[in-house]
């Protein structure tokens, strides 16, 4: 699973815990899912959506391995 949501974040000048406290997790959860370590539950996903104001398909990309 890919994800845009570090650019989302940057292009709005959030940081990790600003997101991290709007959707409920930890900044260490922020990190391993912008880095792809973690996959985010689909609750949590549709949370990030929402937070930047976009379409779930705009955050989230599934890639075959």
């Amino acid at each position: 699973m890919e994800n845009n949501i570090k650019t989302l974040r940057k292009s709005k000048n959030y940081t990790q815990d600003d997101l991290a406290e709007a959707v409920g997790v930890t900044r260490q959860t922020i990190i391993s899912i912008e880095s792809g370590k973690y996959n985010a539950s689909l609750q949590l996903a549709f949370k990030i959506a929402n937070y930047f104001g976009v379409k779930i398909e705009d955050v989230f990309m599934y890639k075959e391995d």
